[in-house]
């Protein structure tokens, strides 16, 4: 601590991301990046707005984004003026709790999800109550719709992390009539790999505000591409927040290289299938060795042994130079979250697995 520190910092608790460790001959499957390098079309724009002497970066971005929003928009067929992109996924999150969640009323939020949620409620002084997950881990809609509870907001990813486990579109709508006065933030970081995206439920309902990454279906966590979809009004107040905090939060490189990537939808479709047919694999290849995994629609699953310490398997395959990520948290102590790599690396787990185990 220091006396030169502003009062909110005293009491943060930080996020704590994903291990990046640097070993030799390392099997990396703690922190769900895409196992297959993105699309030849974004190493081509990229260079190509590089030029032979780089001198396009000399100047600032666009402020607007205007080519990636536009982008974004034919993908997803909505206008423009209903897309909003920022600095990562993560970035778009933050000013949409400062934007559309910062009331009077709490926040509602899984107590099993993305830890960076009440990192956010820490930060900019917002209430919030974490809403238990059933038995299976699975999201109940109707925990959220209580008339008798004042609700500031609600927020989730969907499918939920680390679980997995996917909420149908028609419990999110629930949710939206349920509680029309209020956003209901569909975190879809994961969606690519198993779930309908809610987007199409922002044309009919104006508190739906859905979040995407770059990081993921698209392998690009190294360029740092977020963007929301919503209703103008939702959007205004998350440019309003954007403009007073940093006006040019993308890049010339990571713009035109999103592009290159929203626009390549075969690429991004073929890998999909392929994380997704890796997934299936590894869960009844794992379930075959005794292990209880959820059901999965992201490109991680979330399983545990019934006879074995989860961190102790975390740290025997470490010795393996195998990388996944426990958590020791209430609840899910004894689940390990696996990204899902290539298949070599998933046969490389399980073969480390099968020989811990036995």
């Amino acid at each position: 601590m220091s006396r030169f520190w502003s009062p909110v910092v005293h009491d943060l608790t930080p996020y704590v991301p994903g291990e990046q460790p640097k070993l030799a001959n390392l099997i990396k499957l703690n922190t769900n990046e895409n196992p297959f390098p993105p699309s030849p079309r974004v190493h081509a724009a990229i260079l190509a707005e590089l030029g032979q002497d780089a001198a396009s970066l000399r100047l600032y971005p666009d402020p607007n984004a205007d080519l990636l929003k536009q982008a974004i928009a034919r993908r997803y067929a909505v206008t423009a003026q209903e897309v909003f992109v920022g600095n990562s996924s993560d970035e778009v999150l933050a000013h949409t709790f400062q934007a559309l969640l910062q009331h009077s009323a709490p926040i509602l939020f899984p107590d099993i999800t993305y830890s960076f949620y009440p990192v956010y409620c820490g930060l900019y002084g917002i209430a919030s109550r974490r809403v238990p997950l059933a038995d299976d881990f699975s999201i109940n809609p109707a925990d959220y719709c209580d008339p008798a509870e004042a609700v500031g907001g609600i927020i989730f990813p969907n499918p939920n992390a680390p679980t997995g486990r996917l909420l149908p579109l028609a419990a999110i709508e629930q949710m939206a009539r349920a509680r029309p006065d209020c956003v209901i933030v569909v975190d879809e970081a994961y969606i690519d790999f198993g779930g309908d995206t809610a987007v199409p439920l922002t044309q009919r309902y104006d508190n739906i505000l859905v979040i995407h990454t770059l990081s993921k279906s698209r392998a690009l966590a190294g360029l740092r591409v977020g963007y929301a979809i919503g209703q103008p009004v939702l959007i205004e107040a998350l440019e309003r927040v954007k403009n007073s905090f940093n006006s040019y939060p993308l890049d010339r490189l990571a713009l035109v290289g999103a592009v290159a990537a929203i626009e390549d939808v075969a690429y991004y479709q073929a890998c999909n299938a392929q994380v997704i047919a890796s997934r299936e694999k590894l869960i009844a290849d794992l379930q075959q060795l005794g292990f209880e995994v959820l059901p999965s629609a992201a490109n991680f699953i979330f399983g545990r042994h019934p006879r074995h310490d989860a961190a102790a398997l975390a740290q025997a395959l470490r010795a393996r130079s195998i990388i996944v990520r426990h958590f020791r948290s209430s609840r899910i102590e004894q689940f390990l979250r696996i990204s899902i790599g290539t298949p070599a690396e998933c046969q490389a787990l399980v073969d480390a697995l099968r020989e811990l185990v036995a």
